[in-house]
């Protein structure tokens, strides 16, 4: 069986020693040295300051929320403007926080929130912009600051796929006023669960603090209304692990991207990414037919390959939408799919799953 995706592993013999000084300590949760250690050692990987981990990245979005104070103006409604073409997470999140989420549309060719849309869709109950880097490929992250400086908007980028990206040389999580990245075990970089939120300010950041940990200030002093939300010391020893081999994880990948795009025929179209660098967390690709799709998905299921429609349906057609129309995330959601791609995958496994990719291609 080939799996779409395969969590990456590290050395068993390091992670035991992490747990061993886990047994050792007796310190399990509540910001223990190694959730400290991450920490640190994830702001200097990534270049970035004000750097939360917690335990999972819906919470991320949520916490940053909060944070934020998003709804928290004197009108009832509160506005939202995000991108139908993402992972469910991003849209639920909103909702399950009592926020709108109003979906403008995507790029036909890179596949993130246009600044058109966005503009389109500003309202005065509108606070906050949710764009997606979507499959690690940033948005238009200029644009997007100025339309939320010249409307006084906040933005929280969902990067969950956008671990270790840069954009002329600066970490595409230093934009907006929060981005949170998702560290589960299908990641390249992971927690086995866990999620972080890299804060512009460190103002936020030290609200988050308090709110992710029951809203106390201090054991006798609750200062917010809180979660529980903090990322335990197992996860930490992952996360440590995995760090330590991200250099490795990334070359192998790249090598598997590029022998894919090397490889698959002319007529499949692949995501075009913007002027940041690629992380190839994942490998999706275009088809001009949406039969193409059910014809390779099939194909691939009787050699015991898996691939996933990703993401599909378009949002706004589900419980989330109220009737908007999206026609281009609609367009690439029903003709899309991602094909495997994890550090472990061998040259002849590609090479038989390019063959059948090329083969429906051709049809």
């Amino acid at each position: 069986m080939i799996p779409v995706t395969k969590p990456y592993l590290p050395s068993r013999d390091k992670l035991n020693t992490y747990i061993d000084g886990i047994y050792e300590r007796g310190w399990l949760t509540n910001g223990g040295p190694l959730q400290q250690e991450l920490t640190r050692r994830l702001e200097q990987y990534l270049g970035v300051k004000n750097l939360l981990l917690v335990s999972n990245g819906t919470l991320a979005l949520q916490v940053a929320y909060k944070a934020l104070e998003i709804g928290n103006r004197s009108s009832s409604i509160t506005e939202a403007i995000t991108s139908p073409f993402t992972f469910v997470a991003t849209v639920s999140s909103l909702k399950w926080e009592g926020i709108k989420p109003v979906f403008g549309d995507i790029d036909p060719a890179g596949w993130c929130l246009t600044p058109d849309s966005i503009k389109e869709n500003i309202t005065p109950d509108t606070e906050v912009i949710v764009p997606v880097h979507v499959f690690g490929n940033a948005c238009d992250v200029e644009e997007i600051d100025k339309i939320a400086s010249q409307n006084k908007l906040k933005v929280v980028y969902d990067a969950s796929h956008a671990f270790d990206v840069r954009i002329k040389g600066k970490s595409i999580l230093s934009w907006g006023d929060a981005s949170t990245l998702s560290f589960h075990a299908t990641k390249l970089f992971h927690t086995v669960e866990g999620g972080a939120i890299v804060f512009k300010y460190e103002s936020d950041l030290k609200r988050a603090q308090e709110i992710i940990n029951f809203g106390l200030s201090d054991p006798h002093t609750i200062s917010e209304i809180g979660i529980n939300a903090k990322m335990n010391e197992f996860q930490a020893a992952m996360g440590l692990c995995v760090l330590d081999e991200i250099d490795e994880n990334l070359a192998a990948r790249k090598r598997i991207a590029e022998y894919y795009k090397t490889n698959l025929t002319k007529s499949i179209k692949v995501q075009e990414l913007n002027e940041s660098t690629p992380n190839n967390a994942y490998m999706p690709i275009l088809f001009d037919d949406e039969t193409q799709v059910y014809q390779l998905l099939d194909r691939l299921k009787n050699e015991g390959i898996l691939a996933r429609r990703y993401f599909y349906p378009s949002l706004n057609k589900t419980i989330y939408g109220s009737g908007s129309s999206c026609p281009e995330s609609e367009y690439v959601s029903r003709r899309i799919v991602c094909l495997p791609i994890y550090s472990e995958l061998d040259e002849l496994s590609l090479a038989k799953i390019i063959s059948i990719v090329n083969t429906v291609a051709e049809l």
